[in-house]
């Protein structure tokens, strides 16, 4: 006989179906009604009010949770424990490596992560990396959510999650060995990514890793990762009605010691100094709607950027001047 456990009591059908058909009744819907808005067809929410027992798990919760009987985390904290696991399976990636490796980021990293929220297709795993090759946005030459082909850097199932790391320990063919190309991602069919990348300027050789931060990069960065929402959010959805809410955060680390320096694009328009950081990380986060990201995108930058700019004593960020530099994002400059 099977041991119970003590903290867990057994699942009583017949008092959940009881209070579940209570609940309808109260809130005034038919046994219709709630078939329509479980997604469950009208004979199966007949049954599962006879109390039958022969409905999946799946179509028992979906009628349950219309009358709010499914106790579900937010999808906030489902996020949370998506980017939490992922910086915890990049942990043991990069545990064989030197302190001192490139792809252990020793001088700070940037972390950008996403999830969709809306109608929304869940593809199968197989299917999602054929859209996640679509989704890709190239305008600076190093793509966020970059879909390499060879064997040892290309995507890989795990855990039901598409996963990326480029720069496996014995691989001996890479050109770029420093921290700016030793992206790791996972994406989940759901609609959730995160990248972890580390800082480009950190690779240069005009001044010592962790001295500066560019005052174009983060814009140039966290405006591909936007405008990779916005096609994958277009990929995913299930009909060309369908609305789509992007939830957007980053995170930089590794701040402390670093002031803020014009540096990637000599020509950019945000020719910006700040002081040195005034915190060792900045969280960035936005809710977008998903629809023309492109045509919007300065404007969705803006209160991110003024907000990063703040930790280095820079206030009062043009907004004319963001508008210049996303204009020269979007045509590849």
């Amino acid at each position: 006989m099977s041991q119970t456990s003590p903290s867990i009591a057994p699942l009583a059908w017949p008092r959940l179906v009881e209070e579940a058909l209570r609940r309808r009744k109260a809130e005034g819907l038919t046994q219709k009604e709630h078939a329509a808005l479980s997604g469950v067809s009208h004979p199966t929410m007949a049954a599962f009010e006879r109390g039958e027992t022969t409905l999946t798990l799946a179509k028992a919760m979906d009628i349950l949770r219309v009358v709010g009987l499914v106790d579900e985390p937010r999808p906030e904290d489902a996020q949370t424990r998506f980017v939490r696991e992922a910086f915890e399976r990049w942990q043991t990636l990069v545990a064989p490596l030197a302190p001192d490796a490139p792809a252990r980021f020793p001088n700070g990293w940037f972390r950008v992560d996403y999830w969709l929220e809306g109608d929304l297709k869940t593809p199968d795993i197989a299917a999602f990396g054929r859209l996640l090759e679509k989704a890709v946005v190239a305008k600076t030459g190093w793509p966020p959510f970059w879909m390499p082909t060879r064997d040892a850097t290309r995507p890989r199932e795990v855990d039901g999650l598409i996963e990326c790391w480029l720069a496996p320990p014995d691989d001996t063919e890479r050109v770029f060995n420093d921290p700016a190309h030793s992206d790791f991602w996972r994406a989940a069919p759901s609609g959730r990514m995160v990248l972890m990348r580390g800082y480009q300027e950190d690779g240069a050789d005009t001044f010592p890793a962790g001295a500066i931060l560019d005052t174009t990069l983060p814009l140039w960065r966290m405006g591909e990762v936007l405008l990779h929402a916005e096609r994958l959010a277009s990929l995913l959805k299930k009909d060309a009605d369908s609305r789509v809410t992007v939830h957007f955060r980053a995170l930089f680390t590794g701040l402390s010691g670093r002031v803020l320096r014009p540096w990637a694009n000599p020509l950019s328009d945000l020719i910006v100094q700040g002081h040195a950081a005034q915190s060792d990380e900045a969280m960035l986060e936005a809710e977008i709607p998903a629809a023309d990201i492109e045509g919007r995108l300065a404007e969705h930058l803006l209160p991110l950027m003024a907000s990063l700019y703040e930790r280095f004593g820079v206030a009062g960020l043009s907004p004319g001047r963001v508008e210049a530099e996303v204009g020269g994002l979007l045509n590849g400059r």
